[in-house]
């Protein structure tokens, strides 16, 4: 199963970046997305490191040990099929950023958003203008992003209690593609940073870094 998972998620990247397969690759990259708006952008900065670490040490992904910072307008976007965001406060994609985002996601690319509390409305909003059409739909429990690699059955977990809310996963689709995940009151980005950062108990990080993982094994292998 690990040589199957390994063999077909370099098949999707080079298909996404448009590379040969006579083409080296350093394997995955996780991408950063710098978002216009005045939020930060850049919070957690030991957050992806701890993530690459965990995939690298626990599954066959081919994972870069580097972590991109990345604009929606860079030219490089196409070659990262996973994108990450995170932060507290407000997102404002302009308007040829929203047509670059649809493009990546309709290309197979995908977007994971962390609310680290206080990104929710300025995310939604951002999101009504990229699919009109469509209102975000709230996971179940039974939904293959909980048990694809390791096994949630409650949905997210709850990292910080932010406004002590149930943890809720959030997402948009092409089709029937999950292309956007916006987690909400759980913060598992936060519970990928180093241990002093939040002082949160290692039964925490563990799950937080657990649920990253299946985020990005759903994301390459749908």
């Amino acid at each position: 199963m690990k040589t199957l998972l390994t063999c077909s998620i370099i098949a999707i990247t080079l298909s996404f970046s448009g590379a040969s397969a006579a083409e080296p690759t350093d394997g995955v990259s996780i991408a950063r997305l710098k978002y216009p708006g005045g939020g930060d952008w850049y919070w957690g900065s030991s957050a992806i490191p701890n993530l690459i670490n965990f995939v690298q040490a626990n599954t066959s992904i081919p994972i870069s040990q580097e972590e991109i910072r990345i604009e929606l307008s860079d030219n490089r976007l196409f070659n990262y099929p996973f994108l990450f965001m995170t932060g507290h406060g407000n997102v404002n994609f302009r308007a040829e950023d929203l047509e670059i985002l649809r493009k990546y996601l309709g290309a197979g690319g995908f977007l994971l958003a962390n609310d680290s509390y206080g990104m929710r409305k300025a995310f939604f909003r951002e999101m009504k203008k990229l699919f009109p059409d469509q209102e975000p739909r709230e996971l179940p429990f039974n939904h293959g992003i909980f048990n694809c690699y390791y096994k949630f059955p409650n949905g997210l977990p709850k990292i910080h209690k932010h406004d002590e809310k149930p943890a809720q996963a959030f997402g948009w689709f092409m089709g029937e593609r999950l292309v956007a995940l916006f987690v909400f009151e759980s913060d598992i980005g936060d519970g990928w940073e180093d241990p002093r950062v939040h002082n949160d108990p290692p039964e925490k990080r563990t799950a937080a870094l657990q649920m990253g993982t299946n985020i990005l094994v759903w994301a390459l292998m749908n």
